[in-house]
């Protein structure tokens, strides 16, 4: 208003440049420095279920293969015209398995529009020879899917379902593939609830479950109109045993929710002059999966009423980059319960060494192994009583990378190595005999 009533030209400008000047440090304190992710992240710290536990959980059906040598190995196990959906450990029959769609390929424009997925891959994750064959394929089709094309695209089916007041606070993320409480195969798409206005910050928000089986022409009618799938709230979930114990809570929610424990040293803690006790999630170069580290834990003995599942695990680490400390553990319930745990190495002063450290342990162990070729991943919390104590230890794989270094090349049999996180030893552990691990630790 003062800038349309200003009769002369110099003061209309003088107000141009305040203005201009006031959005470009808008633009530099909240996106050049970060100020938004900062304050959106200090909401989530606040709105946070926190709970300590003083007691660590041990670890279960410890699944062997990396992320990307599954990925991988179901690749290399497909045609041409087929791709295969990333792949998610969830519980299947009671047991833990990497499960992923065959999918129309994306190189095949006219397959995406016209064709359905038809198999899935369901893998255990507790062997070292995970078969990608018939016994583990699954014939199943589902008429929407992350690959199609227009109003069968996972996405946009999802979308389209979401009522008014949805349509502005949710959006879908991660698709899962696992057997609903009757025994059918479903898709089941994680959904973000962003809350606050200011500065909004992402929960999560229930679950979009997708049936499996060909459309006929109500369907089609249904999915171009109003999408496809069932939503189930998080308050609902309870009611759907498929669906507790679960993997189905977004990666993006749980690395937000384990950063924001920076936090725990008060609001001012993170900032670059005083990080006193502000922790970071260590991100590997040479990992292609970053944490968080799905994992099953029994907290039998913990007494803070968890339960024993799936979980998503990290490991931070001081803020700085020389730093490679355990700070934290945190276990965060896969199945979106709103809680979240976390064990302080610190404050007990244990002195354990973290993720970033554990690479060039196994390096410095076994020097006789082609290092340019071959690459220390993911690794995921071993913890267990030996010895009369709970150790904690790192299991790591030794994964081989391809000629162009973008894709890691799945082996059937891998190396693997448990580094102990408080003495820092390394003990090569035999891939094909899990149970004899503890005794060669011991």
């Amino acid at each position: 208003k003062a800038f349309r009533n200003s009769a002369s030209t110099g003061r209309r400008l003088g107000i141009l440049g305040l203005l201009i000047a006031f959005f470009g440090l808008l633009y530099v304190v909240g996106w050049h420095f970060k100020m938004y992710d900062y304050m959106k992240t200090y909401n989530v710290f606040n709105h946070l279920n926190r709970v300590e536990i003083n007691e660590l959980p041990l670890t279960q059906n410890e699944r062997i293969q990396p992320l990307q040598n599954i990925f991988s190995m179901a690749n290399e196990s497909v045609g041409e015209t087929k791709d295969v959906s990333l792949p998610h450990l969830v519980r299947v029959d009671g047991e833990n398995k990497w499960t992923m769609a065959i999918q129309p390929s994306e190189k095949y424009t006219l397959q995406q529009i016209s064709d359905n997925t038809e198999e899935v891959f369901a893998v255990s994750s507790t062997s070292p020879f995970p078969r990608f064959s018939s016994e583990n394929r699954i014939p199943v089709v589902f008429s929407i899917g992350e690959s199609l094309k227009f109003s069968r695209n996972t996405y946009n089916a999802v979308v389209q379902r979401f009522n008014i007041l949805q349509l502005f606070t949710m959006e879908p993320s991660d698709t899962f593939y696992m057997k609903n409480d009757s025994g059918q195969w479903v898709e089941v798409v994680s959904l973000i609830k962003w809350k606050g206005f200011f500065f909004p910050y992402p929960t999560f928000g229930g679950v979009m479950v997708i049936d499996s089986g060909a459309h006929d022409f109500n369907d089609y009618v249904e999915r171009v109109l109003i999408g496809k799938g069932t939503y189930i709230s998080p308050e609902e979930m309870k009611n759907h045993p498929f669906l507790t114990k679960q993997n189905t809570l977004s990666e993006k929610v749980s690395r937000l929710q384990a950063e924001s424990l920076k936090f725990l040293g008060g609001f001012t803690d993170p900032l670059p002059w005083k990080m006193e006790t502000a922790v970071k999630i260590p991100d590997l170069p040479d990992d292609q999966n970053q944490q968080p580290f799905v994992t099953d834990f029994d907290f039998n003995g913990t007494n803070v009423g968890a339960y024993n599942g799936l979980y998503h695990w990290f490991g931070l680490e001081p803020i700085g980059d020389e730093r490679t400390s355990l700070t934290y553990s945190v276990f965060i319930p896969a199945d979106g319960t709103d809680q979240l745990f976390y064990y302080d190495h610190a404050a007990k002063k244990q002195g354990y060494a973290g993720v970033s450290a554990m690479p060039l342990k196994i390096i410095e162990s076994r020097k006789e192994f082609d290092w340019s070729v071959n690459k220390p991943v993911e690794f995921r919390p071993y913890i267990k009583d030996i010895a009369g104590r709970k150790r904690m230890f790192f299991l790591g794989t030794v994964s081989a990378v391809r000629d162009d270094s973008s894709k890691f090349d799945g082996s059937a049999t891998p190396d693997l190595a448990l580094v102990d996180s408080e003495y820092r030893d390394v003990v090569w552990i035999d891939v094909k005999h899990p149970s004899q691990w503890d005794k060669s630790v011991y």
